[in-house]
């Protein structure tokens, strides 16, 4: 037998394509977005407004519990998929053009995703996302999340105790406060989001390492966690689809406390994590190690009432300080995070939103302004998709990105300045 080739990007491509049509004829079998299958919930209990990574108070719960929580009922598949379309129209032409993108008006794919997600065992869950980038055609595993959790009592009080396997520090966070899960939710892949600089929680090490945290929430309100990750190798990376890397991830801790409390029309949270990290530039043996340390503050208040007027205000602040191995000098970072956003009867949306990011490099200073309309169809008791597609849910939104600065520069910024419309479904 001759050896078989790589497979290509258009082969893979048409693989995770072939698992969505899977998706999509098992519609016969009720497979709606499977964590609202799995509960007999509608989207809105978890979600706010309906739709998106902003979670209600049971949501956060529901993701404390290991993804478990079910109606009783036998039959349900943990498979779910997603897809993401958008038209994005920068200010000024794009010169260059971005690759695979033209200098403006750019209508994209931005990614197609399908998911194992939900109630694996008695006390095992998990969250696993596989995603066709219809930008630059690639095929990779995405964002994952396993846990195993179990209930308890202390001191009268409920306990509940959980153990997560997950490849992208934060995703793992009840709050979805925090860079991988926080604002802003979706951005245009055809703009320029928040600037080129990141903090390393917040994308720097993305599906390329491995971690477990051991975490603890008690009485429903004080969560504490404690973790460490390591980096996966090139080799691994390479067939995951995360591409090549040189850095190697060395010591490290993964730290977060939170304090939440849900009082039914409304809930508040606030927490601190931290991350400190050695960071080898390369695999080479004794090469000197980057000391790196993240430290983040996080907040946010819901007011749910009779869930026909919904408000809400989060904010997040992480700072981080880099120390070069080489001993050259130190660098400084600090990513800032606010949000405001508004849902009638989980349907109409309107959010308003700041973010700024500067440091000791000033290139890296990108600071804006985001707003957003959106509508969310589905997902409520009294308004569920139209027969057949009630295993779906839709969110049509337009997003308008105003830049003040961008790399440093205040003059020209709001060159960059983006009109963004998407559409983003679920099934």
């Amino acid at each position: 037998m001759t050896p078989s080739s790589p497979p290509t990007p258009e082969r893979r491509a048409r693989a995770v394509l072939g698992l969505l049509v899977l998706a999509l004829c098992s519609a016969a079998a009720q497979a709606v977005p499977s964590f609202s299958r799995q509960t007999g919930m509608d989207c809105s209990g978890c979600h706010v407004g309906a739709f998106g990574p902003q979670l209600t108070p049971a949501g956060m719960r529901f993701k404390l519990g290991g993804y478990t929580d079910t109606d009783g009922k036998d039959g349900k598949i943990p498979l779910s998929a997603m897809v993401v379309a958008s038209w994005a129209r920068t200010r000024h032409d794009q010169d260059p053009a971005p690759d695979h993108l033209k200098a403006n008006n750019n209508t994209t794919l931005d990614e197609a995703s399908l998911f194992l997600a939900g109630r694996l065992g008695e006390q095992l869950g998990g969250f696993v996302q596989a995603t066709y980038n219809g930008i630059d055609h690639s095929v990779a595993l995405d964002q994952t999340d396993l846990r195993w959790a179990r209930p308890l009592q202390w001191g009268g009080k409920e306990l509940l105790m959980g153990v997560t396997v997950n490849n992208n520090p934060t995703v793992q966070d009840p709050l979805n406060t925090l860079p991988v899960w926080g604002y802003p939710y979706i951005g245009p892949e055809a703009g320029f989001g928040t600037g080129e600089a990141a903090s390393l929680v917040n994308g720097g090490l993305s599906q390329r390492v491995l971690g477990a945290s051991a975490y603890a929430f008690w009485d429903k309100s004080l969560y504490a966690e404690l973790g460490s990750y390591r980096s996966l190798s090139p080799s691994v990376q390479r067939k995951l689809g995360a591409g090549d890397d040189a850095q190697r991830l060395a010591g490290n801790v993964y730290w977060r406390l939170a304090w939440m409390r849900d009082l039914g029309a409304r809930s508040f949270s606030a927490g601190v994590f931290g991350w400190n990290a050695a960071l080898a530039p390369d695999r080479e043996p004794g090469t000197a190690s980057d000391r790196v340390r993240d430290l983040g503050l996080d907040a946010s208040y819901q007011f749910l009432g009779t869930r026909e007027h919904i408000a809400t205000v989060s904010g997040s602040l992480v700072r981080e300080r880099r120390r070069l191995g080489d001993g050259s000098g130190t660098g400084r970072l600090t990513e800032q995070r606010l949000n405001a956003s508004y849902h009638f009867r989980n349907t109409w949306g309107a959010s308003a939103g700041y973010f700024d990011t500067h440091g000791s490099d000033s290139a890296s200073a990108t600071r804006g302004q985001l707003l957003q309309l959106d509508w969310t169809p589905w997902g409520k008791e009294d308004q569920a998709a139209p027969a057949p597609f009630g295993w779906a849910n839709l969110r049509l939104g337009a997003q308008l990105w105003h830049y003040s600065r961008f790399g440093g520069d205040s003059t020209g910024a709001s060159g960059h300045d983006t009109l963004h419309l998407f559409a983003w479904t679920a099934f």
